[in-house]
């Protein structure tokens, strides 16, 4: 981090126009690393703007500032025009251009430096500056350290603090990943001395779903959920028709992949979900099954040693067959993964 800042600190000694941006479908990690950003930088004098690739979850909508971020997929000119007069872009929890879908182009054209900070395997090298720690538990963490490396701990606000909760909290599985390192409670020990209460944090994010989506996870547990004993796994798949009948929405998935393995002998999980015009897909895994690996090899994807995603451009059903060969080819591993956890 103290390299990160030796790099850029001649590019924010003074005033400069920034654009924050984040991947597409942002989770609480992606925005809550982009808005404790814009409020930082906005306390030092900068003038920021935050960019999404589309629209985010209704249930991070309470999160200080997010009324204030500029969706491409709905203000395309006003995210272009930002774009044009920034002299500075900072990339947060995505290294790679294309996790950003149509926005891509216009980020890798701009001139201002573009600086990453991101905890996901494998960044393109297309950035001018940044820094990509996949060890840290979420790209919050991140923005914490590169706060506290400025030497303006003192600047962190409530605002902030409700931010950077957020991400690392949701990135940790409820602090339960084993991603949950001393650094991640000590910074949550700190924030909570500034005034951070994270009981309103968890009922905000988890504990303000609509009903529908809440009868849409019963319907996929108990009717899509497969099991593969052989393969110490699980799916979840569901067709573009189930996700609408259910009514559901950007964010009403999330999490859905990690509840099959709370089943005894299940360490890998993964999630399909049938969207526009392609096949997206989450992974989940337990111990020394490597996801990104995995998502990288098979789907197009990648992610962590844990929690990947992918992608697959044919049909559900041929995405599915895809799955269980691969499933196949990965048996030896995943039995030895699984008697490595006993």
């Amino acid at each position: 981090m103290q390299q990160l800042l030796r790099n850029i600190a001649h590019l924010i000694e003074s005033p400069q126009q920034i654009v924050i941006t984040h991947h597409y479908n942002a989770d609480a990690d992606a925005l809550g690393a982009s808005l404790a950003l814009f409020h930082y930088f906005s306390l030092k004098g900068h003038k920021c703007v935050v960019v999404s690739p589309n629209s985010m979850p209704d249930f991070l909508q309470w999160m200080p500032a997010a009324y204030k971020v500029l969706k491409f997929d709905e203000q395309k000119s006003d995210v272009i025009s930002a774009i044009d007069k920034c002299g500075i872009i900072f990339c947060l929890d995505f290294n790679q251009y294309s996790r950003t879908k149509d926005m891509a182009p216009f980020l890798q054209q701009s001139k201002a430096k573009k600086i990453l900070i991101d905890h996901h395997l494998n960044p393109d090298k297309t950035f001018d500056f940044g820094i990509s720690q996949p060890s840290k538990s979420s790209t919050c963490e991140m923005i914490y350290d590169f706060i506290n490396a400025s030497g303006d701990n003192a600047l962190i606000n409530i605002e902030i603090a409700q931010c950077l909760y957020a991400g690392v909290m949701t990135d940790t599985g409820s602090f339960k990943f084993p991603c949950t390192t001393a650094s991640v409670h000590e910074m949550v020990a700190n924030l909570m001395s500034k005034g951070l209460k994270p009981t309103a944090i968890h009922q905000a994010i988890l504990d303000n779903y609509q009903e529908n989506r809440l009868r849409f996870l019963g319907y996929v547990l108990s009717e899509k959920m497969l099991l593969f004993p052989e393969y110490h796994s699980a799916i979840i798949a569901v067709s573009r028709e189930e996700l609408n009948r259910f009514k559901i929405n950007t964010g009403d998935t999330e999490g859905i992949v990690n509840y099959p393995l709370s089943i005894k002998n299940i360490i890998f999980s993964t999630f399909i979900s049938e969207r526009d015009n392609e096949i997206r897909m989450s992974f989940r895994s337990k111990g020394e099954f490597n996801v990104n690996i995995f998502s990288r090899d098979y789907f197009n994807g990648g992610g962590h040693h844990n929690a990947a995603g992918g992608r697959s451009d044919v049909s559900l059903s041929e995405t599915i067959r895809n799955y269980k060969q691969a499933l196949d080819e990965n048996k030896k591993q995943l039995k030895q993964c699984y008697l490595d956890l006993q």
